[in-house]
């Protein structure tokens, strides 16, 4: 085989270029090969074609399926997703509902997710489809008893960031309001962010949140190799964009929550030296604080987004059986010893 030395320098340019180029440019060169080249300059609308084609496409339905399953389930995955959003703080003011049980709202409308998939699995009357539909059922029980874990773990710590004193459960109601999570992480400035405080808790977390949006080597729902394209094999159209729809959504909750809980949030500060008083923001005007906000917020979640990328396009697919036992047998002690440790560290500074 003669490799062509311009088509070498070609790729080796290409993956030393710029970063900020959307998800086909960046998977391209962690791949070393070359991305979408025709959709716009250097290939920057290809979201925006693939958008286009799918909503222009014939939207087929099984002739044997129940086709109010069929339907309904899509809108049920991105609905659950959507309402997410409405828990995620930006900035100080800048989030929708303060709520007392924030992250727990989030956890309980994320389980909602599964169950349209479920319900698209068998509805399509495909005995693929409904396998792929149960593989994302037993994969999000297995992966959200974790994730649970992790949050009231944090969840335990929230008092002791915003002030010295312990508060037990049964001394007060267990607070877990996203907002209070981001102001307890913001008097030491980068080092009370709770990636410090909680760094076994953010591992597991990190891997759940992964395996809850069904990315690589997560994703056994949808693999193609086993299942064809799993409870997604009698979709076309927009019902077929809809599901990477709320999985690029879910993916971008997972990244926000991730902020929230673990990287401080909106609040980027030296230890006693913040940031906002230093360049004289909080003189400014009231707007330019909030998009400081949103921007600061926007880039941390970013870097996770960008480490989920890269792990799809990097590591290989796990097996069913490798998946549930990482899962139960691994992640779930994990988490329970961390929620013990924590627990057990409050009662001893008591």
């Amino acid at each position: 085989m003669i490799i062509d030395t311009t088509e070498v320098q070609t790729i080796n340019s290409f993956s030393t270029s710029g970063f900020f180029k959307e998800k086909e440019k960046i998977s391209a060169a962690i791949q070393q090969r070359i991305g979408p080249e025709y959709a716009g300059p250097l290939g920057i609308l290809q979201a925006i074609a693939d958008g286009t084609k799918l909503l222009l496409k014939e939207d087929l339905l099984p002739s044997r399926g129940d086709i109010r399953l069929f339907s309904v389930g899509p809108s049920i995955a991105v609905i659950s997703v959507l309402l997410s959003y409405l828990v995620i703080p930006f900035g100080y003011r800048l989030v929708l509902a303060d709520l007392g049980i924030g992250v727990f709202l989030w956890i309980a409308i994320s389980s909602i997710a599964p169950i349209g998939l479920l319900m698209s699995g068998y509805g399509s009357n495909n005995k693929y489809s409904f396998s792929g539909g149960l593989r994302a059922a037993a994969q999000s029980i297995s992966y959200e008893i974790p994730l649970t874990l992790c949050v009231l773990s944090n969840s335990l710590r929230l008092e002791i960031g915003r002030n010295d004193q312990v508060v037990l459960p049964y001394d007060s109601d267990l607070d877990s309001s996203t907002v209070d999570i981001v102001e307890a992480q913001s008097k030491y400035g980068f080092w009370g962010w709770n990636l410090w405080r909680q760094p076994i808790g953010f591992l597991v977390f990190l891997i759940s949140s992964l395996a809850e949006c069904e990315r690589l080597p997560f994703d056994l729902p949808e693999a193609e190799e086993e299942l064809v394209a799993g409870y997604q094999t009698e979709y076309s159209g927009i019902k077929y964009a809809l599901f990477y729809l709320a999985s690029y959504l879910n993916l971008l909750v997972s990244s926000l929550f991730v902020t929230v809980l673990y990287l401080g949030g909106w609040n980027f500060s030296i230890p006693y030296i913040p940031i906002p008083e230093l360049f004289r923001i909080n003189q400014m005007a009231g707007i330019f604080g909030m998009t400081i906000d949103i921007f600061i917020t926007l880039a941390k979640a970013y870097l996770f987004l960008f480490i989920s990328i890269t792990t799809r396009w990097t590591l290989p697919r796990m097996r069913i059986d490798q998946l549930l036992n990482l899962g139960w047998k691994f992640l779930l002690p994990i988490s329970l010893g961390n929620l013990l440790l924590t627990t057990s560290s409050q009662l001893v500074s008591l």
